[in-house]
């Protein structure tokens, strides 16, 4: 588990998609970490044995994690995942949005189905878990939402339409349900992370992986361990009163 910071989540139930690496794997631990029962959502077979390890490493120190394999982008697998959540858990206090897929193509190369594809994942998906959360949420009077964006919503990147498109549904979805829901107890809010090193960009060449660095004021990629802070204060108390907003952990990459 990535060691640092923590808050006060004792006794609370969290869901994380996407939780079998990268960032959504060092969120998971650091709810563990802060006294959540963590749900590690991954999408199928191949991610089952990252998903153990996890799991195992919130154990290892006192944590409770379990694991639910469903496809986030499918209604039926969605709808059963929620369903071993409420049966397990009687509640869901924090729901992270955080599965995604990623890879680069020109637009003029780029399929349909693979556009189809990214926008399912991560914006279909998101619907699809915020829907189902709000269900649970409502009928228990409490709860938060937080979405997993990107800094290349706002700023672009070149091959990545597909998936600067998504991550630009993504805010304004969570622009949108965060006023849909301002009157309950729900706060629903975004993180748009930068450049971080995530399996997403382990095929990434390092002389492009330098070029990146270049332009970072803070002159380094983030480390997973950079991104949960925003994700730890968002759950917390503290942030009881942010309502449809993006914090950012980029080091300066870009002001948002």
């Amino acid at each position: 588990m990535h060691r640092g910071l923590s808050v006060d989540l004792t006794g609370r139930t969290a869901l994380v998609t996407g939780a079998s690496s990268g960032i959504g794997a060092a969120v998971a631990e650091a709810y563990a970490r802060s006294g959540a029962r963590v749900y590690i959502n991954y999408p199928d077979p191949s991610q089952t044995a990252p998903a153990e390890a996890v799991i195992a490493a919130i154990e290892a120190e006192g944590g409770e994690a379990m694991g639910v394999m469903a496809d986030v982008s499918d209604e039926a697998q969605v709808d059963a995942m929620f369903a071993t959540v409420e049966s397990g858990s009687q509640s869901l206090d924090i729901l992270v949005n955080n599965a995604g897929i990623a890879h680069s193509s020109p637009v003029e190369s780029l399929a349909a189905m693979d556009f189809r594809r990214v926008m399912d994942v991560h914006a279909l998906g998101t619907f699809l878990c915020s829907r189902a959360a709000l269900r649970l949420m409502y009928g228990q009077g409490r709860g938060c939402i937080i979405n997993t964006a990107s800094q290349l919503a706002y700023i672009g990147a070149p091959g990545f339409a597909h998936y600067t498109a998504a991550k630009g549904a993504i805010l304004s979805f969570t622009r949108s349900l965060a006023l849909e829901v301002g009157e309950r107890d729900v706060p629903v809010n975004a993180v748009a992370p930068g450049a971080t090193m995530t399996p997403i960009l382990a095929d990434v060449p390092d002389d492009v992986l330098d070029g990146i660095k270049a332009n970072i004021p803070a002159g380094k990629i983030a480390d997973v361990a950079d991104i949960v802070g925003a994700y730890l204060f968002l759950a917390s108390d503290a942030a009881r009163h942010f309502r449809g907003q993006c914090i950012s952990p980029n080091g300066g990459d870009a002001l948002l």
